[in-house]
């Protein structure tokens, strides 16, 4: 399988962003950085539809959103839908988000969530398969909102 992952967020979660990353990249993933380039004050929404463009495009197979409550980023992501963004702040909901739900996106809070946490729910989400089975016909449902 592919190991390529987006990662992006705002200016509050810069620094957990930039930690993240290189964190990935020791992990031996391919990590695309989105930005922001610095804490200069950023507009979420912007990142967060990068990330999901880059999630339909296939330029990465998982993505990672941060912000400060990483609540505004994970909304911008699902208007894609592509995307399927889960918030989440403990392992457990990021296994789950990934064997239910067939996430593609973690998001997570930078002001909320400490930087040894991040990691657990991330290395949760990515090691994670979808379960598949009844849970498919839902997640075609996310993926198609015109048929809601």
């Amino acid at each position: 399988m592919s190991r390529r992952i987006a990662i992006a967020s705002d200016h509050a979660a810069f620094a957990m962003k930039a930690e993240l990353a290189e964190w990935l990249r020791n992990e031996a993933w391919t990590v695309s950085d989105l930005g922001p380039s610095s804490t200069d004050s950023v507009d979420y929404p912007d990142y967060g539809y990068a990330l999901a463009r880059a999630i339909a495009a296939g330029e990465a197979d998982f993505g990672v959103a941060l912000c400060g409550s990483g609540i505004g980023i994970s909304i911008a992501v699902n208007r894609v839908p592509a995307a399927r963004c889960a918030l989440v702040s403990e392992p457990l909901s990021a296994s789950l988000a990934r064997q239910h739900n067939d996430a593609n996106v973690i998001a997570l809070g930078a002001r909320l969530t400490g930087i040894e946490m991040a990691k657990a729910c991330i290395s949760a989400f990515l090691s994670t398969d979808f379960l598949g089975d009844r849970h498919q016909r839902r997640v075609e449902k996310l993926s198609n909102p015109q048929g809601a």
